[in-house]
């Protein structure tokens, strides 16, 4: 997808965040009440309501001109410069007798101007071109008559036509998830294109449509699908599937959308429901702008001031030019008879002093019009070409672990390369690798792995530790001060070394019971699926994200091995305790409770061996501490002190709990469950969200989990040499804020030299407070906490104005809520602006994004 049109949808999707946009709007909330608006028809290509709904084609088009509209459009574009305008009229008037030179010398210079500049648009837009064409002729399996999948372009995709997608291809429009290769109908998509993520979503299909596996089974296959019309939302569809008599409510989870591509899975069926224009993609993107830097903007603004400078000049001359004409013939008496007076031209007739005048003050504009120097913008567009041509050609900026080099897209922008003042960057996937090592882990209230992580190595030489190898069987707390040992990892996602619960030593530890039930719960509670290697036998895993590869590795290694998968079980290799050999053990699988940015935690629903029903849950600790029951609070006040040191060393930590379920309370919940699962009002995401808050209670503590995501190469080097260029960085992340602040530091985003200033709700005042449970009060004081906070802030900064002290700005999710209301938002973004690094931890999605618009604003 070309890099402008994924830019305009990233910043849609932060724009929507930002401006608090229901996921749904009103004519989608009431889809429910008056039917679905979009109706396709699948393998059914000679139904005569086919013809006559009439979609759009797969054709797609993001040019920003066409032949017939590129010469009129790209004048416009170009006489949208007030220079331009200003040429246009001088070259105009020079074709009249009062121009003091010839019309050729004012029009040559324009048409080489305004020529090269439409040559230059119209060579980027061919290569617009050249990319919708080769997108629009990617090939694609189709179903057809014959009932075999035969080759077809893009372009040539009709909704409700059946495809075949391969693994590493891209999906061709919006299509619904029939079945794959896999038994449950699962498969994992990459939607970098469409929401930047590098992180795999899995997506499954209907149980209904699993058994669509071949060319046979798709011969009598036909269904109707009732969906919402076409929208920009790329994470919510609602529609139902009517199949074999009955109806299924779809998701976004069974929808793949157009430019996401499929990963780690062989193939998977679908049937085609947006095409071209109608796709989310599409619909998220907007026409190619008229892109103008800001000192092209600014010289509009210096044109304005020697415009005016010129009609000054000119209308001074005219108005004693004027006077002196009038005055030629005073009385009958010739005063400039050299000038013949009696017999002069319109142009110096005394008779007609003003008009003479007003012709005169033309003729000045243009006699003086050098003062608006036409070669500067001749230079400028010269050198705007040449230096995309260099940017393309820079050894320096080519990337060869990916064979790239650099692209300049448009050469409208370059002077803007080097007036950047603000960075703002996410933290996971930019300044680190997004590649997790297990590393550490909190069971029973017992801290386990002693591996030195970067975060600590750095903390250690900024105190003037030193780091050391010891005998590591002396504590049982590693930290700064505790014994850690450097080691080199033998298995990605695995950097965890604890001789007391490795190789199966764990069984001779006091709480082994929790022991097994803690790694029982990594190995469980997950979508990652098993991929077996048929030569050596060996099993990884393709997980949604690097944390859930990373918790099934760790309980593969301690030696609870996840080894097979269905829609309905979960297979283990497990170290049997009282035998001490390996069995197999299969979970029925019940229900999974998706993790979401809202609920910061992911849960499933299992039947083990001994038909005990077992909820499993992993999460944030802000909403797993308040989760658990009275009698599983046991480990609660180590597990907390030991999430603190994992945050300290720049490790993401989460919460791991569970629960044993009465068979009356399950089937109550089910029932309550499967209804808002299966509703079609737009209101279903809510639903099914309060059915699982009701089961997600009263959990058992067993421990949290510390997972450390390594920094990328170069990225200390790198801020650094922004900050001596004096470019400000701020970073954005939901870590804790003491892992923000020592990955802060690790990153040189902090520094010694530099003084903090921390913006926190965090106090034992405000969580007391919290526990009396009045809002309002809470409020009240949150915000008055805030206020005070930064006003504190920008006095000493204004105190240190004067001296060369930096500033660094901590500031946490709750915080950041008080400090962007609009009676807050121009003070704090005064005091961030004043400061050399800014950090927002704690912060959300939303947060994210509207801090982001908020200084774009500002």
């Amino acid at each position: 997808m070309p890099g402008e049109r994924k830019r305009k949808i990233l910043f849609s999707k932060i724009y929507s965040f930002a401006c608090w946009k229901p996921p749904f709007s009103d004519d989608h909330a009431q889809i429910g009440q008056r039917g679905f608006a979009r109706v396709v028809y699948c393998n059914d290509p000679d139904n005569p309501e086919v013809v006559q709904l009439n979609y759009r084609g797969n054709y797609v088009s993001t040019t920003k001109y066409t032949a017939a509209n590129f010469i009129p459009k790209s004048l416009f574009e170009q006489f949208r410069r007030v220079a331009n305008i200003y040429f246009l009229v001088v070259a105009f008037v020079s074709f009249s007798p009062l121009a003091p030179y010839s019309a050729p010398s004012v029009l040559a210079p324009l048409i080489v101007v305004i020529g090269a500049t439409m040559a230059k648009e119209g060579v980027e837009d061919w290569r617009r071109r050249k990319q919708d064409i080769e997108a629009n002729n990617r090939k694609v399996k189709v179903y057809g008559q014959d009932h075999t999948f035969v080759e077809t372009k893009w372009k040539n995709l009709r909704v409700g036509d059946l495809v075949k997608v391969h693994k590493d291809e891209y999906f061709p429009a919006d299509l619904l998830l029939l079945s794959s290769i896999y038994e449950d109908g699962i498969c994992y998509v990459e939607t970098m294109n469409l929401d930047g993520e590098t992180n795999l979503k899995l997506k499954r299909s209907l149980e209904a449509t699993n058994h669509l596996r071949d060319e046979e089974s798709f011969q009598k296959f036909t269904a109707v699908i009732k969906c919402e019309d076409p929208n920009e939302r790329l994470y919510s569809f609602v529609g139902t599937l009517q199949y074999e008599g009955k109806q299924y409510p779809l998701s976004p989870q069974q929808i793949l959308l157009r430019d996401s591509k499929l990963k780690n899975t062989d193939y998977v069926y679908g049937v085609v429901v947006f095409t071209g224009h109608d796709t989310k993609v599409m619909q998220n993107a907007t026409d190619p702008p008229s892109k103008r830097s800001k000192i092209e903007r600014k010289m509009d603004k210096i044109v304005y001031l020697l415009f005016s400078t010129l009609i000054l000049i000119s209308s001074t001359g005219s108005v004693f030019f004027g006077i002196e004409t009038k005055r030629d013939i005073d009385g009958g008496k010739i005063r400039r008879w050299y000038l013949q007076p009696d017999d002069a031209t319109v142009f110096y007739d005394p008779r007609r002093a003003p008009l003479a005048a007003f012709l005169h003050f033309l003729t000045g504009l243009m006699l003086y019009g050098y003062l608006i120097p036409i070669s500067l913008y001749i230079s400028i567009e010269i050198v705007k070409v040449l230096q995309s041509v260099f940017i393309n050609h820079d050894r320096d900026m080519y990337y060869e672990d990916t064979d790239k080099p650099a692209r300049a897209r448009t050469s409208n922008l370059n002077e803007e390369l080097g007036q950047v003042d603000t960075i703002l960057s996410d933290k996971t996937g930019t300044l680190t690798c997004n590649s997790m090592e297990f590393v550490k882990c909190s069971v029973a209230g017992v801290a386990y792995g002693r591996v030195m992580t970067e975060v600590e190595r750095t903390l250690a030489k900024r105190k003037g530790e030193r780091t050391f190898e010891v005998d590591d069987s002396q504590t049982d707390a590693p930290g700064l001060n505790g014994n850690i040992v450097e080691s080199g990892k033998s298995v990605k996602g695995f950097n965890f070394r604890d001789e007391r619960i490795m190789n199966g030593q764990w069984v001779n530890e006091p709480h082994s019971d929790v022991i097994q039930k803690f790694f029982r719960v990594l190995a469980i509670c997950h979508t990652a699926i098993p991929d077996v290697n048929e030569e050596t036998g060996e099993i990884s895993y393709e997980a949604e994200s690097p944390d859930e590869a990373a918790f099934v590795i760790a309980a593969r290694e301690v030696g609870f091995q996840f080894f097979g998968s269905s829609q309905t079980s979960i297979s283990l290799h497990e170290l049997d305790p009282v035998s001490g050999q390996k069995v197999n053990r299969v979970y029925e699988l019940l229900h999974v409770l998706e993790f979401t940015s809202s609920r910061k935690r992911m849960s499933v629903m299992v039947r083990n061996p001994e038909n005990q029903l077992l909820l499993l849950c992993k999460g944030a600790d802000s909403v797993m501490f308040e989760r658990l029951s009275k009698h599983g609070q046991q480990f609660e006040a180590e597990t907390r002190r030991h999430i603190n040191r994992y945050a300290e060393a720049g490790l993401r930590t989460l919460v791991i709990a569970y629960r044993e379920l009465g068979e009356d309370e399950y089937r109550i919940w089910e029932k309550e469950f499967l209804k808002a699962k299966t509703s079609v009002t737009s209101d279903r995401e809510a639903l099914v969200a309060s059915a699982a808050e009701k089961i997600e209670r009263d959990l058992i503590l067993l421990g949290a989990t510390a997972v450390e995501d390594k920094l990328q190469k170069g990225v200390p080097e790198c801020i650094d040499k922004l900050a001596q260029a004096g470019i400000k960085v701020w970073v954005l992340t939901g870590d804790k804020m003491e892992t923000a602040i020592n990955i802060g530091y690790a990153c040189s985003l902090l520094r010694q030299e530099m003084k903090q200033i921390v913006i926190t709700l965090d106090s034992p005042d405000m969580e007391a407070l919290e526990k009396q449970g009045d809002k309002e009060n809470i409020m009240k004081v949150s915000l008055e906490s805030v206020t005070k906070q930064i006003r504190e802030g920008i006095s000493q900064v204004n105190s240190a104005k004067e001296s060369k002290v930096t500033f660094g700005l901590v500031i946490d999710g709750k915080s950041l809520d008080f400090a962007l209301d609009k009676k807050l938002e121009k003070m704090f973004l005064d005091l961030a602006i004043d400061c050399a690094s800014v950090i927002c931890c704690r912060s959300s999605p939303k947060q994210k994004a509207l801090e982001i618009c908020r200084l774009q604003d500002w």
